[in-house]
């Protein structure tokens, strides 16, 4: 059978092809420390999880449900008020999405036609070049780079490039890269979207994990942002709730209105239960949040304190759960050097240049391990020589 030529446009998986090295180490009774994937090795909080089951033991939650509960269309709109300060947000701003990684995937799809441009960071999560490639779009990229502390630098973007991009994606903090966003960078980012009439397309699933200095928010909190731009907002790395899928968008009524009309032909909602798990979260205490970002603080500091210790370079990581290393000893081949810390010290890595061309030389760590576990990783490299 003939496929799709559109496939072409995927690379082999990364994760997919390091899993096969890593299980086959395992099976020869190795020692692996893995820290390529960022699910979050905590528990659901129990509020979270007892609205889902109680839902679960109702019958009538097993139908197709075809909308978002008006409460928790509602329960987004006042998270976004008391949380992050955004008045506003009505539910018809508000719509929910299987995860960013579905939503970014079907953006594209409602905005883009066929050759249409958009803007993606490099070093990116994947999914952003992705949803412009299944769209038929073409990519456009701007980088990030240590020059500028890995955050976007519009000065830098071509002015033609910018006028013929219909999105451009902005992911603060950031993965791959750890960044995190200053009031400075979104007021120049809300600029150039008016100057260049393109929409910003900012994704938040990091708010609650910031280091260092002041709470982590949202782009839609500063003036103009509700004009030029959408959010997608996730409940998986704050709440620990990865499997369920619990993602939003919200912002600009037209953009969610279209984003929405396309969802409807290709899904029949989300599962009951997990909306009523959502709202739970939404409406619930936040004091678990806080105290587990300071528990990634601690593994932050534990990894980077430990790889500076043995002769890295101090990572970037101000943000996300997530460590950004550049390759120690002047290597340059992020897969080659994966492979090679895989095969001598057991420690699983994502290599940066599955991120985007701006990612070489670069390797991506998951802080999904306590600091115990990441202090015997760090023992593993330093006793490889690596």
């Amino acid at each position: 059978m003939k496929f799709s030529s559109r496939l072409d446009r995927f690379g082999d998986e990364v994760f997919a092809a390091l899993n096969q090295r890593r299980l086959k180490l395992e099976a020869e009774g190795r020692t692996i420390y893995n820290l390529s994937v960022g699910t979050p090795d905590f528990a659901p909080y129990d509020h979270v999880a007892e609205a889902l089951r109680d839902a679960a033991a109702d019958p009538t939650m097993w139908k197709y449900s075809l909308r978002d509960l008006p409460e928790l269309k509602q329960a987004v709109c006042d998270y976004y008020a008391s949380r992050f300060g955004v008045e506003g947000i009505t539910p018809d701003m508000v719509a929910s999405c299987n995860g960013t990684q579905e939503g970014v995937g079907h953006l594209g799809l409602a905005l883009l036609d066929p050759g249409d441009t958009a803007l993606v960071p490099d070093p990116c999560y994947p999914v952003f070049e992705a949803g412009v490639k299944i769209a038929d779009g073409e990519l456009a990229y701007y980088p990030l780079s240590a020059e500028h502390d890995f955050l976007p630098h519009v000065a830098d973007i071509d002015p033609a490039v910018a006028d013929r991009a219909k999105y451009m994606i902005v992911s603060l903090p950031a993965n791959p890269v750890g960044s995190v966003g200053t009031p400075e960078v979104y007021e120049e980012i809300i600029a150039f979207a008016r100057e260049h009439d393109l929409l910003i397309v900012h994704d938040n699933a990091y708010s609650d994990i910031v280091y260092d200095g002041p709470r982590g928010g949202s782009f839609l909190q500063y003036p103009g942002a509700l004009e030029v731009g959408v959010e997608f907002f996730s409940l998986s790395k704050s709440f620990n709730v990865t499997g369920a899928r619990i993602g939003f968008l919200v912002g600009r009524s037209d953009v969610v209105s279209a984003f929405a009309k396309l969802r409807s032909q290709i899904d029949f909602g989300m599962f009951y239960p997990i909306q009523k798990a959502a709202i739970a979260a939404l409406t619930g205490p936040l004091d678990q949040v806080e105290a587990q970002r300071l528990k990634y603080q601690e593994r932050r500091d534990a990894l980077c304190d430990g790889l500076e210790r043995i002769g890295w370079e101090r990572p970037n990581a101000h943000g996300t759960m997530f460590v950004w290393a550049k390759l120690p000893g002047g290597r340059t081949d992020s897969m080659a050097f994966c492979e090679e810390l895989m095969d001598r010290a057991g420690v699983v890595v994502t290599p940066g240049a599955s991120f985007g061309p701006h990612g070489e030389g670069y390797v991506r760590m998951a802080l999904v391990l306590p600091p115990e576990g990441l202090q015997a990783a760090i023992a593993a490299i330093e006793a490889a020589g690596i």
